[in-house]
């Protein structure tokens, strides 16, 4: 199967940077039953920086509203789904690198079950760019 690439919006949110706080931050979006397709957090100017892609992204501003959830965005990134191979992201990466694009980002996994995800953040100056290299459309 090809890879599925597609635009998707994401949100950044700073929490603080102790245990619990990521826990304390998903906990009303379980509640509520907001559904996230992904989450990348890493320490950021002593605090933490939560990306969210959410499935539902006017849902997850509601909640995160409600909660005070300290937010920027949306955003776009690309996400990719596919199926799992030597050179997978090595294949995304050259694609983009040879069309000059520059990588901000990047989050690789393994799946499970002989499939793969990526996210890649390219400077939203470049997404519809990356876009076109992908030849997709903009969500």
């Amino acid at each position: 199967m090809a890879d599925l690439i597609r635009t998707v919006q994401y949100f950044k949110v700073q929490i603080a940077d102790k245990p619990g706080a990521l826990a304390g931050m998903l906990a009303p979006l379980r509640e509520t039953g907001v559904n996230l397709i992904a989450v990348h957090a890493f320490p950021r100017n002593r605090r933490t920086q939560v990306d969210v892609v959410p499935e539902d992204p006017s849902a997850f501003k509601n909640v995160a509203k409600a909660h005070k959830l300290k937010m920027q965005g949306p955003k776009m990134c690309l996400l990719v789904d596919g199926d799992d191979r030597p050179g997978a992201l090595a294949d995304l990466t050259d694609r983009l690198g040879s069309a000059k694009i520059n990588m901000i980002a990047v989050t690789g996994l393994c799946a499970g079950q002989g499939r793969f995800g990526a996210i890649l953040w390219v400077n939203p100056r470049d997404v519809k760019k990356a876009a076109k290299v992908f030849g997709i459309g903009l969500s």
